[in-house]
């Protein structure tokens, strides 16, 4: 697949083109239902969710650079832009292995080995996971009891990968996935201050979300002091659809946890309808994310056009696979 997707072209513009489709495929699947809860919103806390939910993702290209960087391939802002994001398209196209194909040829056409691509995707999605979690960990059990007593597994994350990210501990487990993968092993172990790094713009772009949701709820319901709650509840609702890897983005799975957080915690406060409530946020949420993946992935595309790497750079790049 990935020397097709090398070799081909317009095997790479159809797939950018069925991505496409499948976002508006999950964009279409709740229409109704969006157009419905932004009619309920006002144009400010739209827009400003939107905005933070941008800036959160920048964030994470930041996190994601530094540890790509800390791996060997330092990487220019526009060019990691173009690779991730346009690469993370593919994670609406069912299969789990699109969005790593996408970005690993993307990678390689400018000069990153493949293998690094491949780990700093990884170790990033792990680092993600553990923000999450520790943030959905951290303000659940004051904002939705019963879900986090349900949850309680999400405590057990922390730790673990924690322990994971000591530096041979990181080095042995991406080394084993490569080899998996039939890749070459990684040349050297990541700094201790790449890491840390990815986890500082981690941690912020977690933060940055939190506040699309607490936007949109705070409109809906008047009340402004639930910040926790919409952090939380975001935090929860990605990691479950992380989780569920199956599904193509966490499509259904995200938005169904998030409102079984929103209907307790807004239940208990008696804030109603929450159901309805809860259901708009979440629907709400689904668009900032889409439209602000298509927004990055065409602000990288433009910005990476005409930044590959020299052929020479490539093909020694090539043989090094």
């Amino acid at each position: 697949m990935l020397s097709r997707l090398r070799s081909s072209r317009l095997l790479r513009v159809l797939l950018a083109l069925v991505a496409l489709a499948f976002v508006g495929y999950g964009l279409a699947q709740n229409w109704e239902g969006t157009l419905e809860a932004l009619g309920r919103l006002s144009w400010w806390s739209v827009a400003g969710a939107c905005a933070a939910v941008m800036a959160g993702a920048g964030c994470m290209l930041l996190a994601w650079r530094s540890v790509v960087a800390g791996l060997g391939s330092p990487l220019p802002p526009r060019v990691a832009a173009r690779v991730l994001f346009v690469g993370q398209l593919g994670k609406y196209v069912p299969g789990s292995v699109w969005a790593y194909a996408a970005m690993m040829e993307l990678g390689r056409d400018h000069g990153c080995p493949p293998r690094r691509t491949f780990s700093a995707t990884s170790l990033g999605l792990v680092i993600s996971l553990g923000c999450a979690a520790g943030l959905a960990a951290a303000t659940l059990p004051f904002t939705a009891r019963s879900v986090a007593e349900r949850a309680w597994y999400l405590v057990l994350i922390i730790p673990v990968i924690v322990v994971c990210l000591h530096p041979r501990i990181l080095t042995w487990g991406l080394n084993l996935a490569l080899r998996i993968a039939r890749k070459e092993p990684i040349e050297q172990v990541l700094p201790g201050r790449a890491l840390l790094a990815a986890v500082a713009w981690t941690v912020l772009g977690w933060l940055l979300y939190g506040l699309h949701t607490w936007l949109v709820l705070g409109d809906l319901t008047g009340d402004f002091s639930l910040y926790p709650l919409g952090a939380g509840a975001y935090a929860f609702a990605w990691a479950t659809g992380l989780l569920v890897a199956v599904v193509p983005a966490g499509l259904g799975v995200r938005e169904a946890a998030m409102v079984a957080v929103l209907v307790t915690a807004l239940d208990g406060h008696g804030l109603v309808p929450a159901v309805t409530t809860a259901g708009a946020v979440a629907l709400v949420s689904r668009l900032a994310f889409t439209l602000t993946d298509v927004a990055w992935a065409g602000i990288g595309w433009l910005l990476g056009r005409g930044t590959q790497a020299p052929t020479e750079t490539r093909a020694s790049t090539y043989a090094a696979q």
